[in-house]
């Protein structure tokens, strides 16, 4: 179509081209608002259709997550000897890696004296366990060496 037949072209010189009342189609407002304006409001049902999950959050994510995971007291260590082994030399050994468990904690008191294999160890656990007598691997300490 030519540009002279245009509906544009026959409305130029009249106040509003068409559009009615000042200010319609001029601003944001003739569209509801600039960008995500109008999700919790007047375009709800567009938000639910289009982006389900666009409100909310995770309730049990953790935004720094922990590389311990599971950790226990020396207090707990006195139930966990029923999975400990003994090696050549007699002694008790407790892996607490093949447990799952990641640290070892000093509250409470160790009844027995054993060997505990670990990745970490809090200092309080280990001055408790090699007073009463045990030994401590720390299985991250290995690895560096």
């Amino acid at each position: 179509m030519a540009t002279r037949l245009r509906k544009s072209r026959k409305q130029r010189g009249s106040r509003y081209c068409g559009w009615g009342q000042i200010g319609q189609h001029r601003a944001s407002g003739s569209r509801g608002g600039v960008g995500g304006a109008g999700k919790h409001k007047h375009f709800f049902i567009r938000t639910i259709k289009e982006e389900p999950n666009h409100f909310g959050h995770e309730q049990f994510h953790a935004l720094r997550p922990s590389d311990v995971q599971k950790w226990v007291n020396i207090k707990e260590l006195n139930e966990l000897v029923k999975f400990s082994e003994t090696d050549k030399d007699g002694k008790v050994v407790l892996d607490l890696d093949k447990l799952g468990i990641g640290k070892v904690l000093g509250a409470g008191i160790l009844n027995s004296a054993f060997t505990i294999k670990v990745r970490k160890i809090s200092d309080s656990a280990r001055n408790k366990i090699i007073s009463a007598g045990g030994e401590v691997i720390v299985l991250d300490e290995l690895n560096t060496e």
